[in-house]
Parts: C-alpha cells; sequence; structure tokens
C-alpha cells in the first residue's frame, strides 16, 4: 500500500473516531461513574472489540450481516442489552439505603474492559462499514491480507487514541466533583450515559 493512500486512510479514520457513537457514549459513562482507571480499561476492552470486528468483517461476516437482517438484529440487541444493564448496575449502586457504601463499589476496570470487548464486537454497524469503507483502500492487484492487517490496525489505534481522549477528558472532569451528593449524581449520570449507549445500539438500522 503506497504511504498516500494510508494517510488517506488514517486521516478518514480519524475522522470517524471522532465522532462520539455508543462506544464512545460507553466510555465517558464509565469515566464519570467509576473513575480515570475504569474508563481507560473501558477504552482497552474497546480497541480489542474493534479489532475482532474489523478481522470478522475482513473475513467475510460483513457480507453476512449486510445479507441477513437475523443475523444484524441478533449481534445489535446483544450489545444493547449488555450496555444498558451494565448502565442499571452503575446507577443502582450510587441508590439506595447504602449511599455512601454503594457509591464506594464503582465498576471495576476487569467489568468494563469486558464490557467494552463485547461493545466493540457486537457493533453491526463497525462490521458493515468497514467492509464498505476500507474495501475503497484496498489495491487488488497487490496481496489482500498485508493491506487488511495495516487498516485494521491503523483504525484500531487511531480509535483507542480518541477514545482515550475521550476518557480523560471525562475523569478529569469527575474528578473535579468531590461533594459526595454530586458526586453520586455523577455516578448517576454515567450509569445513564452507558445505558444510552445501549439505546442508541438498539436503534440502529441496517
Amino acid at each position: 500500500m503506497d504511504l498516500h493512500l494510508w494517510l488517506s486512510f488514517a486521516a478518514a479514520s480519524m475522522v470517524m473516531a471522532l465522532i462520539p457513537g455508543p462506544g464512545v457514549a460507553s466510555i465517558i459513562g464509565f469515566a464519570f461513574s467509576s473513575g480515570r482507571a475504569t474508563a481507560l480499561a473501558s477504552v482497552a476492552g474497546m480497541a480489542v472489540g474493534n479489532a475482532l470486528a474489523i478481522s470478522v468483517s475482513l473475513a467475510g461476516a460483513g457480507a453476512v450481516l449486510g445479507a441477513s437482517a437475523t443475523a444484524f438484529a441478533i449481534l445489535k440487541w446483544a450489545g444493547a442489552l449488555y450496555l444498558i444493564v451494565i448502565g442499571l448496575i452503575a446507577i443502582l449502586r450510587s441508590s439506595g439505603d447504602g449511599g455512601e457504601r454503594s457509591a464506594s463499589r464503582p465498576i471495576t476496570p476487569r467489568a468494563a474492559f469486558m464490557t467494552n470487548i463485547a461493545v466493540g464486537t457486537f457493533h453491526p454497524k463497525t462490521i458493515l462499514f468497514f467492509v464498505a469503507f476500507a474495501s475503497q483502500f484496498i489495491r487488488p492487484d497487490q496481496p489482500y491480507l498485508p493491506q487488511a492487517a495495516l487498516l485494521a490496525a491503523t483504525f484500531t489505534v487511531i480509535a483507542a487514541t480518541t477514545d482515550t481522549l475521550y476518557a480523560l477528558t471525562a475523569s478529569t472532569a469527575s474528578g473535579l466533583i468531590r461533594r459526595k451528593g454530586v458526586r453520586k449524581w455523577c455516578q448517576r449520570a454515567g450509569g445513564a450515559a452507558v445505558m444510552s449507549a445501549g439505546l442508541a445500539m438498539a436503534s440502529l438500522k441496517r
């Protein structure tokens, strides 16, 4: 792949990565509800999920999803329901009689990591879009696998970088708030943001 073609893909990937979607919403939600470490763990999980989704799409699953409404719906609802449940758990932990105790039990980095692996992997739009998008940058006169691997790595790294910026910004804003009552509402807002990411995924159409 020549440098000009790769730079064009990298620039387009940067624009796409900066546009907030369910993944960014979940990362911001984790930042507000559970802090920087959890937010960064969710970024790592999203990067793994993106890499898996892209690999599957380049292996041909994108064509299957494009042709099967059932397969698309299964992936969409699996990811959406998972996010909604995680967001609801975050809200419930900041409520109830044990306000201070429950507020001290944020979502763990491991849980956020595993959650966003699922979010990235089960995001059917990522698979479909990457098949349609990446194919424009693959030259038929050159070996397919090295080009596909380069594009997948490029997109994953760029998305991880922009997601990290979102995570650091949101966690810094959350960290400036020290009062317990405000902190509790930040945790609830974070849980609501994660749930909204699930609802956004549920609203995806082919």
